[in-house]
């Protein structure tokens, strides 16, 4: 069965919770609960690494297009010609 983000997340909540709580260790208790909680955080990270990775590829194509669009359109200004030179302004007076 696959664990969920959420559940894994409420896994490390609910032993972070639980080992503030004590005011001295509960040597009994606490192998399982860093065996449970290691396996949480692994699943957690899986998760945010995979959801890394696609905002980069949503967002590195989102990006690309952006700058081919911008391309595209400086390639369809005006020539050269018609362009003002060294920066003054294009008005013909």
């Amino acid at each position: 069965m696959s664990t969920t983000f959420k559940q894994s997340y409420s896994v490390l909540q609910r032993h972070a919770q639980t080992l503030r709580q004590q005011s001295e260790p509960n040597i009994d208790d606490l192998l399982s609960i860093v065996e449970e909680s290691v396996a949480a955080y692994k699943v957690c990270q899986e998760r945010i690494d995979a959801v890394e990775k696609a905002l980069e590829k949503a967002l590195g194509g989102a990006q690309q297009k952006a700058s081919d669009g911008k391309a595209s359109r400086s390639r369809a200004s005006a020539p050269k010609e018609q362009q003002a030179p060294d920066g003054e302004d294009d008005i013909p007076f």
